[in-house]
C-alpha cells in the first residue's frame, strides 16, 4: 500500500481499538479524530488518511487510533486518554508527537495533563478545554439526532455548521446520498462520545501541561465557540496559537496549509 499504510487493531481491555499506521519515519505521531468516529471508525481507511497526511510519512511513523469498540456508559475524555496510553504501550511506543482534531483535542489534553512522559509536542485543533453553550447546544441537538436514528440529519447539520458556503456548495448536494449510505447500526457509540464531549471540563489543570503545544482555531467556530482556542492557550506557558479567518470547523479538511503549518511546529 502507499506509504507503507496499514489497517490493524489493538487488544483494550475486553475489546479492541482500530488503527491506521502509514509513514517510515523513525519518530511516531499519534493522531486522534473528532466526534466523528462515533459513526464510523478508521477501519479500513489507511490508504485514505495516508494520501490525506503524506506530509507526515516521511519524518514519522504515523498512527491515527480511533476510539475502542465498545463503549461503557459514562466514558470520558479523560477515561479515553487512559485507554490510549495503553494502545500505545500495546504498540511499543514509549513517547510520541501528539495531534488531537475536535474530540481528539479534548483526549489529547488529558494525554498530556496525566501522562506527560509519553507526549512529546502536542497539536490541539478547533477543540475546546471546558463546556460552553455553543457545544451544549450542537452537540446536544445532534444527541437527539442519533436518539431518533437521524443519520442524514446529523451528517446535514454537521456539514452546515463545519464547513465554508464555498464546499457547502459541492457537499449540499451529496447528502441525501450519503444519510442512506454507512448508517450506524447502533447510534448508543456516537451518543457516550457526544455526552463525554458535552462533560469535558480540562480548563483547570490545563497550566499542568509542559509539552510544547500549537493550538490551531477558526475566528467563529460553530461547533466547539469562538473564543476556545484562545482560551486553551492562553492557559498553557509558551503554547503557540494559531487562528484562522475564512474557515469553519472543518478548518483540518479545508485549508490547504493546515498540514504544513503543523509539520513545521513539530519540526522545530
Amino acid at each position: 500500500m502507499p506509504y507503507n499504510a496499514v489497517n490493524g487493531s489493538v487488544v483494550i481491555g475486553d475489546t479492541d481499538m482500530d488503527y491506521i499506521s502509514f509513514g517510515k519515519g523513525d519518530k511516531h505521531l499519534i493522531m486522534i479524530p473528532g466526534l466523528g468516529d462515533g459513526l464510523r471508525t478508521v477501519k479500513g481507511s489507511a490508504v485514505t488518511l495516508a494520501v490525506m497526511y503524506r506530509l507526515f510519512a516521511k519524518r514519522y511513523k504515523v498512527y491515527v487510533l480511533s476510539r475502542k469498540n465498545s463503549l461503557p456508559e459514562g466514558y470520558t475524555t479523560r477515561k479515553m486518554a487512559g485507554d490510549y496510553k495503553l494502545a500505545m504501550e500495546k504498540l511499543s511506543i514509549t513517547k510520541a508527537d501528539v495531534m488531537g482534531v475536535s474530540q481528539g483535542g479534548m483526549i489529547a489534553q488529558y494525554m498530556a495533563i496525566d501522562y506527560p512522559d509519553v507526549v512529546d509536542k502536542l497539536v490541539l485543533a478547533v477543540t475546546l478545554s471546558g463546556p460552553n453553550e455553543t457545544v451544549k447546544s450542537v452537540v446536544g441537538s445532534w444527541i437527539e439526532m442519533a436518539k431518533n436514528g437521524d443519520y442524514a440529519g446529523i451528517l446535514a447539520d454537521t456539514a452546515e455548521k463545519s464547513y465554508t458556503e464555498k464546499r457547502l456548495k459541492t457537499y449540499r448536494p451529496l447528502l441525501p446520498l450519503l444519510g442512506r449510505i454507512g448508517k450506524p447500526k447502533d447510534f448508543s457509540r456516537v451518543i457516550i462520545q457526544a455526552n463525554a464531549c458535552l462533560n469535558h471540563d480540562a480548563y483547570d489543570e490545563l497550566h499542568k501541561i509542559k509539552s510544547p503545544t500549537l493550538v490551531i482555531g477558526v475566528r467563529d467556530d460553530k461547533v466547539v465557540g469562538v473564543n476556545s482556542s484562545q482560551d486553551i492557550a492562553a492557559q498553557i506557558a509558551g503554547s503557540k496559537l494559531i487562528i484562522y479567518d475564512d474557515y469553519g470547523h472543518a478548518l483540518y479538511d479545508e485549508a490547504k496549509d493546515f498540514n504544513h503549518k503543523i509539520y513545521v511546529f513539530l519540526s522545530l
